[in-house]
């Protein structure tokens, strides 16, 4: 029996970021979910949860000092 083959990096990030809008594609997504490396999703997915939030703050950081807000 063959070991598992591992998807590699930008696979992950796509199955991470198509996760983040919640859409599932059939198929296609349980084949990447029996080839996915836990610990990668994991990471991938605290890494994007992070850029997210630092895009969000320096959006509204940015939004405020403009004076568009005021």
């Amino acid at each position: 029996m063959n070991a598992p083959r591992r998807l590699p990096l930008a696979r992950t990030l796509r199955a991470v970021a198509w996760s983040f809008f919640g859409v599932r594609r059939g198929a296609a997504h349980e084949e990447d979910l029996r080839h996915l490396n836990p610990a990668l999703v994991i990471a991938v997915g605290i890494a994007a949860a992070v850029a997210l939030v630092a895009a969000l703050l320096l959006l509204a950081t940015w939004v405020v000092d403009s004076g568009v807000a005021a």
